[in-house]
């Protein structure tokens, strides 16, 4: 029996060696666990203190950017739209306090500035709908976010957002943490802090707010434009009576003041209508070019305290927002724009894009419109070049063109047609449009085009015949740079709106660099500059102004169905109007009146203090007295005589020989005739 026991039993020591071995291995295990234990303990207390010692960045704090206007004074002020009235947390109702952390988080005072809780809640729902439908931020958290971080996500950003926010909480305690989120977060419609945002939604001070109302203001910045009672009042109050719904399951309210405080009626009060600045479209103008030009950010125009001074006219905006609503207050949904350049440097001197900035921001000076016979212009500039002069003529009759792609069959306007042929001035003075189409013909579609990019206009050009009468639609600030370029003989300056910007140490950090660029020989210029005097004179499309205007001036009318232009210019001075509607109405009668009106009362006012002064005559160009009917120089005999302007060597030579000079009487005869009238008187 005992040898039966023995053998039961395992040999000595067998027992031991498997328990040796995993107590090794635990211990091992212990031991490593405790190191890293130990060691994210110390790191932990390490970062900290380094975090504690590390004193917070200053945040941003806005500073006023000023936009100065030519002669050196304020237009605007900028300051990023961040309008807030500071609060101390003592001021604001505790219901808005408890209504704030029932909404944002209920656990604020209880946590290290992170909420174990709601990472994981939100990691969660987030796992479930496979999407970031939850986030986790504590106030402290949206705090650090909103004072120095952007809302961008990504694993820095985070990382960042995580070391602040513990250096928050270790700076601040938590009131004062709580002062700084309610003053700095955004409420919506203009309102940064719960001041602010009291006053925008109620017309009143925070501290006045009720239990019902604070309920409503806390629920709005989780989405300003999405929870506004303004923008949505039924979404709105569903987000309300949630947060009151928290506010008693969290122990701030008894349920039967959430109940009551969900049926208070509530009155909110109009976001204050924003008050309209000097030169409001110019001043949009100026903070885009900053960006786009001088590659600032939109922070640094409108909050860095930055002087940008501009190349604005106080004198000639003024008139141009006079004349276009002198005008326009009386025309119903018509709207307008204008923009004046300096054409010797290209310095935007006016700005207008519409009839009224405080209903609509959109700026129409960057409107696409079809132009009209305000192209033609360059269609004549590309026939100069390729042989065609100043009388050359073509039939003015309907006619119906054949080109390659079909027929074409432009009308007059009103079917008026001189039905003889025509030369190209008088073609200019009277927009004929049959003319417009057989020039094209003859220099070929894409001249028109390539003259057209050269003069500044970057939209695209479609050549088909109708490009002739303006059918592609271009922007007026791209007309503006073509008759800016005339006016300055063919030399091209790109239009500008800002001078130079210095910083807050009055150091220049960007200044304009103007590169003008010979587009067109001066001779061209001329020659189509003395055509298109002939516009504002008598039997021209524009002679009304001239009654306004009684000046040497140039320029272009263009009307379409939908869009009225006058384009024109003297040498110190080149402007560009447009009247149409938003959304292609068709024009009514006596629209292009109001142009021509708006064009020359504001050029009246806009040179009123500079002398009139004649277009200066470049070498290259020479004048003759023409007979038009006939295209040849002029005898005494022409019943029609012009002095018309050509390029050297392109005059027309021969006399006109429809209408020759009367034949001398010979001298003998003369001789004759006087001894005979002595002989009778004596």
């Amino acid at each position: 029996m005992g040898d039966d026991m023995d053998r039961s039993l395992p040999p000595a020591g067998w027992e031991q060696v498997p328990f040796a071995k995993w107590w090794d291995r635990g211990r091992r295990i212990l031991r490593w666990f405790s190191f890293c234990l130990l060691t994210g303990f110390g790191l932990a207390l390490f970062t900290l203190l380094y975090l504690k010692s590390k004193p917070l960045p200053p945040p941003p704090i806005g500073m006023t950017t000023q936009l100065m206007d030519i002669r050196g004074k304020v237009i605007d002020q900028l300051d990023a739209g961040e309008h807030r009235d500071p609060v101390r947390l003592r001021k604001i109702p505790q219901s808005l306090i408890d209504a704030t952390l029932a909404a944002e988080d209920q656990r604020f005072f209880d946590h290290w500035g992170f909420s174990t809780k709601g990472i994981l809640r939100a990691a969660w729902i987030n796992l479930k709908s496979r999407r970031v439908a939850q986030g986790a931020s504590t106030i402290t958290q949206q705090l650090a976010r909103n004072l120095y971080l952007t809302h961008d996500r990504t694993w820095t950003r985070k990382l960042r957002e995580a070391a602040l926010t513990t250096q928050l909480e270790l700076h601040f305690s938590k009131r004062e943490i709580l002062e700084m989120y309610l003053n700095k977060i955004y409420y919506g419609h203009g309102a940064y802090g719960v001041e602010r945002a009291a006053h925008i939604y109620f017309h009143k001070p925070a501290r006045s707010l009720n239990l019902a109302e604070c309920a409503m203001l806390a629920g709005i910045p989780r989405g300003p434009g999405y929870y506004s009672p303004l923008a949505d009042p039924r979404r709105a109050k569903r987000r309300q009576e949630l947060i009151l719904t928290r506010m008693a399951k969290a122990g701030f309210i008894t349920r039967r003041s959430a109940e009551e405080a969900k049926r208070v009626p509530l009155h909110y009060g109009r976001p204050p209508r924003p008050i309209p600045a000097r030169a409001p479209w110019f001043r949009d103008y100026v903070i885009q070019s900053a960006v786009s030009r001088f590659g600032l950010t939109e922070s640094q125009v409108r909050s860095g305290g930055l002087k940008i001074y501009t190349t604005l006219d106080p004198a000639r905006q003024e008139a141009a927002e006079k004349a276009v609503a002198r005008y326009l207050n009386t025309q119903d949904q018509l709207e307008g724009a204008l923009v004046s350049v300096d054409p010797r440097t290209g310095a935007i001197q006016a700005m207008v894009g519409g009839r009224d900035y405080s209903r609509s921001q959109y700026n129409r000076v960057f409107a696409r419109r079809q132009p009209g016979s305000t192209f033609k212009p360059i269609l004549y500039l590309a026939a100069l070049e390729q042989g065609l002069t100043p009388v050359t003529r073509f039939d003015s009759k309907p006619t119906t063109f054949l080109f390659s792609d079909g027929k074409y069959a432009p009308t007059n306007y009103h079917g008026r047609y001189a039905n003889r042929p025509i030369t190209m001035g008088e073609a200019i003075a009277t927009s004929d449009n049959v003319y417009a189409v057989r020039t094209l013909l003859e220099i070929g579609r894409e001249q028109a085009v390539r003259m057209g990019k050269k003069l500044g206009i970057d939209s695209s050009l479609t050549p088909v015949p109708s490009l002739a009468l303006g059918s592609s639609a271009v922007r007026p600030f791209e007309m503006i740079q073509v008759y800016s370029t005339l006016a300055n003989g063919g030399v091209k300056h790109s239009p500008f709106a800002i001078r130079r910007i210095e910083d807050t140490d009055g150091q220049v950090i960007a200044r304009a660099q103007p590169q003008p660029t010979s587009v067109i020989p001066r001779p061209e210029t001329f020659v189509i500059t003395k055509m298109l005097e002939k516009v504002f004179a008598s039997g021209g499309t524009a002679h009304r102004v001239k009654q306004i205007l009684p000046r040497p001036v140039a320029g272009k009318t263009g009307s379409t169905e939908w869009d009225s232009w006058l384009s024109g210019y003297t040498p110190d001075l080149a402007t560009t109007v447009w009247l149409g509607y938003d959304r292609g109405k068709r024009l009514p009668p006596g629209t292009s009146r109001l142009t021509h009106n708006i064009w020359g009362t504001y050029m009246r006012e806009a040179l009123a203090t500079v002398p009139p002064r004649p277009f200066p005559t470049p070498e290259g160009v020479t004048e003759v007295t023409v007979d038009p009917d006939t295209g040849y120089r002029a005898t005494s005999a022409c019943p029609r005589r012009e002095k018309i302007w050509f390029l050297n060597g392109t005059e027309p030579e021969k006399t006109c020989p429809a209408h020759r000079e009367p034949s001398p009487v010979p001298k003998t005869l003369d001789s004759l005739w006087e001894r005979i009238k002595k002989w009778w008187d004596g």
